[in-house]
This record gives C-alpha cells, sequence and structure tokens, in this order.
C-alpha cells in the first residue's frame, strides 16, 4: 500500500539559495533595500518612538559585520559563533543581520535565563561572544566566572546592547556606568563598512545561520541547527499563505520574544521582507500592548493564547481604541475556537460604529520547522476554528499511527495520527547530537512533530495534542487541550492547564484540571471556598464532554498556570506538582481542595 503523503494546496514557490542577509537586503537599484525604499521604516522602539529606516538597518548592520570580523577586540572569524540575550530591543536586528551578514552563526537564549542555564547554552553551542542586555550584564558575569574566565578574558567576548539609542543618531543618552569596560553596540558602528557581505550562496545556503533550543519531543535542550536555506524557505513559503492582502499601511506589534523562534522569523524577518514595520516592545504587558496599538495603528499582532486570554477579560481593552487592529495570528500553543469567539465578540463590540471586523487565526510549527508549516486562512477563522489551517506551499505531510513509518501505519482520512513534515524549512539537525537528530528525522526527511493532528476532507489540520501529554482514561483517547479550551469558556476562569494523574486503584490516567480563578477576590482567599469552587467545576464539565473526558482526577484552583516565554503550558511542572499534592494517596480516592 502507498503512504498516504499529503500535499499543500499551494503551488510550490521558489527557494533561493542564498544567504538571509542576501535574501532580505540585495536590491535591483541603490535606492532600494531588498524591494522598498531606503527610507521606508522598517523598526520603532515603542517606548521612546526611534525608528530605524531599511537604509540604517542595512549600514549598522554592515558595520557591526565589519567590527566582528575585524575590530581589535575579538577573534571572530566566519562560521563562529556568536550567542545573543536581551529581551526585545532596536539593537535586535542590527546584531542579527550583522552577524548574518560576518558570517557568524547566532544562537538565541531565553533573556530570563539564569547563569546555569545561560552556561549551558554558551557551552553547547560552542559560542565565542555573547550581544547582552544592561540588566543581563550580572548574569553574564557570573556565567564567565564560574567558567573561572579572567576579567580581561570576558570583556573579549561581550557586546553591550545598551539601553541607551544614542548610535541610533537619534538624540543622545550617557550609557549608564554599568557598562564601563565593555564594548557596546555603539563602539560597534563607525570603525568601518563591509562591502559586500560574506556569502552563502548554493550548496552553502545549508550552512547553519541561527541555533534556538528546544527540547524537542523529548529530553533537555538541544541545539536546532537552522540553515539559511531554512529561513528563505519558510518566509517564502508563507507568503501566500499569509492570511491578509499586502498594504501599505500594515504595521507589525513586536511583542513575542525575539529569542523564540516565532518571533526571530515573524517579527525581525517576514515583515522586513516585504516591507511592514515593527513596533518593537520590550515585553508583554496588558496595558502598553493596548496603548500600542492606538498610538501606532497597529494593524496585526502575533500573539500566543495567553494574551488572549487576557485579551478576554483586561479592562484595557475598553480603555484604549486598538479598532486599527484586523489580524491576530496565533501559535506556539494550541487555540480554541472558544477563546476566538469570546475574543473576537469582545474587541468587535467596541466597534459598533465602524462595523469593522477582526481576524482571529492559528498557525501551526516548530523550532525545528522554521518555524512555520500551517496557517489557518483569515476568511475561515471561525468556520475552522481551531484548526491550524493549510500546510504551506513546499511542503509534505503524513499523520502516522504508531510513529515507526511504515506504509501500512498511516492514519485514515479523519483520524488522528503523529504528524510528520518534509521539505526545505525542516532543519538540519540537532548541534552535536546525532542520536536525537536520527530519532527524530527520517532516512527520507520527514521530521516527527510529536504532535497528534487530524486532517479533514478539506485538507484543514487541526491538533489534538502532544503524543507525550495525550491522557489515556481506560483506553480512551483524552486531549488536555480540549478540555482546556472548554474551561475557559467557563464566566469564572480566567487559564487552565489539564494533566494526567495514575491511578493505581482504577488501573488507568485520569484528567486532572489546574485553573486559575477570573475573580479571585470572591474567593476570599479560603480553602474551603477554593474547594467548593473546584467541585463545581468538576460538575460544571459534566455537562460539557464525553464522560470519559470528565475531570476525575479532581480541579485545583492555583494563582496562574507555569508557562514558558512561548506561551506552553509546562506540564512536568504541574505533575511534580500533583505528586506533592497527592502525596501517595490515589487520585480516584484523594478529596482536591484547600488541603493539597
Amino acid at each position: 500500500m502507498a503512504p498516504k503523503i499529503y500535499k499543500s494546496p499551494y503551488p510550490d514557490v521558489p527557494i533561493p539559495d542564498t544567504s538571509i542577509f542576501t535574501h532580505l537586503f540585495s536590491s535591483p537599484s541603490p535606492d532600494l533595500v531588498g524591494n522598498f525604499l531606503m527610507s521606508d521604516i522598517a523598526y520603532v522602539d515603542t517606548p521612546s518612538g526611534t525608528a530605524l529606516s531599511r537604509g540604517q538597518v542595512k549600514n549598522f548592520a554592515l558595520q557591526f559585520a565589519f567590527s566582528l570580523l575585524h575590530g581589535p577586540s575579538f577573534e571572530i572569524r566566519r562560521g563562529d559563533t556568536s550567542l545573543i540575550y536581551s529581551p526585545n530591543s532596536l539593537a535586535w536586528p542590527v546584531a542579527l543581520f550583522g552577524s548574518a551578514a560576518a558570517g557568524v552563526k547566532v544562537t538565541l537564549a531565553n533573556s530570563a535565563y539564569n547563569a546555569h542555564e545561560l552556561s549551558h547554552q554558551y557551552k553547547d553551542s560552542g559560542a565565542k561572544i555573547v550581544y547582552t542586555a544592561e540588566e543581563g550584564i550580572p548574569v553574564v558575569l557570573e556565567m564567565f566566572k564560574d567558567m573561572g574566565l579572567s576579567e580581561g578574558e570576558v570583556t573579549n567576548r561581550v557586546i553591550v546592547l545598551t539601553n541607551s539609542l544614542h548610535w541610533t543618531g537619534r538624540g543622545y543618552q550617557r550609557p549608564s556606568p554599568s557598562v564601563r569596560g565593555f564594548v557596546t553596540l555603539g563602539d560597534m558602528l563607525g570603525r568601518g563598512f563591509l562591502v559586500n557581505e560574506e556569502r552563502f550562496d548554493d550548496e552553502l545556503a545549508n550552512e547553519t545561520v541561527y541555533m534556538c533550543y528546544s527540547s524537542g519531543t523529548t529530553g533537555k535542550p538541544k541545539g536546532v541547527e537552522t540553515t539559511h536555506r531554512n529561513i528563505t524557505s519558510v518566509l517564502e513559503q508563507t507568503r501566500p499563505a499569509w492570511p491578509s492582502s499586502p498594504s501599505a499601511s500594515d504595521r507589525f506589534l513586536g511583542v513575542l520574544p525575539f529569542y523564540h523562534i516565532f518571533g526571530a522569523v515573524m517579527l525581525i524577518h517576514f515583515p522586513f521582507l516585504f516591507g511592514y514595520p515593527v513596533y518593537i516592545m520590550p515585553r508583554f504587558d496588558p496595558e502598553d500592548f493596548a496603548l500600542n496599538i492606538e498610538k501606532y495603528k497597529i494593524t496585526t499582532a502575533l500573539v500566543v493564547p495567553p494574551i488572549l486570554v487576557v485579551l478576554k477579560n483586561h479592562p484595557c481593552v475598553e480603555k484604549f481604541d486598538i479598532s486599527s487592529l484586523e489580524i491576530m495570528l496565533s501559535g506556539a500553543a494550541p487555540l480554541g475556537i472558544d477563546l476566538v469567539k469570546a475574543v473576537k465578540t469582545r474587541l468587535e463590540s467596541l466597534r459598533k460604529d465602524s462595523g469593522k471586523k477582526i481576524a482571529i487565526v492559528q498557525g501551526y510549527g516548530l523550532t525545528e520547522t522554521s518555524p512555520t508549516t500551517h496557517i489557518l486562512p483569515a476568511a475561515d477563522h471561525i468556520r475552522k476554528g481551531g484548526s491550524i489551517g493549510r500546510l504551506l506551499p513546499n511542503l509534505e505531510a503524513r499523520l502516522m499511527l504508531d510513529g515507526k513509518g511504515g506504509d501500512s501505519n498511516d492514519a485514515e482520512e479523519g483520524q488522528p495520527g503523529e504528524l510528520w513534515v518534509r521539505g526545505p524549512s525542516i532543519m538540519k539537525g540537532y548541534r552535536n547530537n546525532a542520536v536525537a537528530t536520527e530519532d527524530s528525522i527520517t532516512r527520507d526527511g520527514w521530521f516527527k512533530t510529536g504532535d497528534i493532528a487530524i486532517r479533514d476532507a478539506e485538507g484543514y489540520f487541526a491538533i489534538v495534542d502532544r503524543r507525550k501529554e495525550l491522557i489515556k482514561y481506560k483506553g480512551y483517547q483524552v486531549p488536555p487541550a480540549e478540555l482546556e479550551s472548554i474551561l475557559l469558556t467557563h464566566p469564572d476562569i480566567a487559564d487552565a492547564a489539564v494533566i494526567g494523574v495514575e491511578s493505581v486503584r482504577e488501573a488507568t490516567e485520569l484528567p486532572r484540571a489546574y485553573i486559575v480563578q477570573a475573580h479571585p477576590d470572591d474567593l476570599f482567599n479560603a480553602g474551603e471556598n477554593k474547594a467548593a469552587f473546584g467541585f463545581s467545576v468538576q460538575k460544571w464539565i459534566k455537562t460539557k464532554v464525553a464522560r470519559h473526558k470528565f475531570l476525575r482526577g479532581g480541579v485545583v484552583v492555583i494563582e496562574t498556570i507555569p508557562k514558558s516565554a512561548s506561551g506552553k503550558i509546562l506540564r512536568r511542572e504541574l505533575r511534580d506538582r500533583a505528586k506533592e499534592e497527592l502525596a501517595g494517596r490515589d487520585p480516584a480516592e484523594a478529596i482536591v481542595g484547600a488541603k493539597l
């Protein structure tokens, strides 16, 4: 039997075999950067309003590249690796593109990492130099101290991306005393100019350019080797599937963390390629989010589900005029149709005079797929709500029953299976980890996502859950994402997460929910009231789902759901918490409440 290989409904697009810098910045005219005027705005710092034009970004990047390769302080060569450790800022595109122009790989580190976590990534990636924000200096110094480096060795390995934006030429603010003795971004500019970027043409386009860290489907964080060709591929593949028509008035809000591949590719690269300015926020804050939409007339925001949960409940929605917003593209974690409808209804209710609509769509991808593989068309955001949409061009997909890859193991249409994807945006592999690479990519190029998906007759995919997170109740599959989506429709629930807890007595897993109360003052912080609310939710959900999806493992009220910066629920933390709460008791017998 032939394998069931699903093709994209979009025609294949040409994939250039060049470096990402060449692809973004080369132009047919000296007045242009890419296909747009040099004077067009590329990035804006939202707190100050300081802007960089496309021409400035190119010039600064080539100056940065020159100093990396020819500066007296560093011994950096093409093929070496740098590490960026910073919240979102106007310096990010300069450092990222400057490194790419110099042929220097960049590994992107979580700006919340402590010294130990940062040290692992620095060593594992083989980084030689760190670009850090001012607030990251103490952590970087602690990391190098633990590595036994002298003060002189440290200063030759650090470039500080200052809070001061004097390097842009838009006013002067003295850098803080904390940067004394370090090379700063401003010091890197004005020393010289790289006339031609390092080239990565033809086969050289398969060399690594970025390295984000991912746990993959299992295990500890691993360096994902993303090539120049991976990035140029995903940008071109996304173009025909983007949920809005190109417009000169489009403006992106850059709130997702740039160190995550979703933010790095879809906020730093994608808008620049297609001429959209990006308004950069250092981090998410509900008031600032709404304020910036009003102030800068934002039309497009890339978000994660937790941001939508905030928009469902937070008063900032009424406080500011966010009616310019037309598209919100959610990714990184599952998004249910009920949350989409709730947010859409709330936002559109404030636009009664204009009648202007908003589309909240979902995309899908992983660090290993660079990242996007699916996008839901805006026209179908309600009709196909909860779906991740259709496969992007140049990609193929399979749905596998047992992960072994035999032709007889394909799921039937409409039945769930592990999503496998093949195409030019699939990573090169995990750095220095051949075993993990071989486990995740088959010999014929299929990447095993670890996500369970269903494909309908129209070619729309929906993620059921992660293979390792799927709860099995007496042989029935219980997808946590489905229960979480339903729980979020409860008027008194602000956030929710569901895990499976093992019951020896029942010889099965039981679904257990952790919820955040939307009106915590009503509970008066009283244990008995928390317990009563948990029991009421257990009873309520019985009216919403089939019997095998009942929350037999209990419902626990907590203050916040633990999540990564990209919005993924940290289920491992909840499983550890559940073990402590149950303290050896069987969840089928334990009473869930304040005493746990």
